[in-house]
């Protein structure tokens, strides 16, 4: 059951709760005749704890696995940026939607013997572009700091 009165009085746990609220969404995702429930944090970039995940495709591959702790790393040092890959792809997906994460950063095999490029997952619109590793952090700042998101 999700609280819908809030007392006004000030303090912590109530804004804490006045935001979870606000951010908490469960959507439902149609794939062909399949339903799926989606549960996501959608706090505003000013509020999510963890701006940027890095996860490899594949955990057995040393250069996927190296590329992306590289890449967290790096990012961990403009923002909160957490590495994951605990879980297949969908299910480490899902666990940041959850937890409000802006954005799912993914290394995969192409990165590493093609092109040099990450797939990057917006978490409202969960739309994916590619993107050259060198222009990752510059891109999630402008999207920080860019009003539209």
């Amino acid at each position: 059951m999700t609280p819908y009165v809030i007392e006004p009085a000030a303090g912590a746990d109530r804004a804490t709760l006045a935001f979870l609220v606000d951010a908490y969404d469960v959507e439902v995702i149609e794939k062909g005749d399949k339903k799926d429930k989606r549960t996501v944090l959608r706090f505003s970039k000013d509020l999510a704890p963890v701006k940027a995940a890095v996860m490899p495709l594949l955990r057995n591959r040393p250069e996927i696995v190296e590329t992306a702790k590289k890449l967290a790393h790096d990012l961990q040092r403009a923002f909160p940026t957490m590495y994951d890959d605990t879980a297949s792809i969908g299910r480490l997906y899902r666990r940041q939607d959850e937890i409000g994460t802006l954005w799912c950063i993914t290394v995969d095999v192409q990165t590493v013997e093609e092109d040099n490029q990450v797939t990057i997952r917006d978490r409202d619109s969960m739309e994916q572009i590619r993107m050259p590793i060198e222009g990752v952090k510059q891109y999630l700042r402008d999207k920080l700091e860019s009003a539209d998101c």
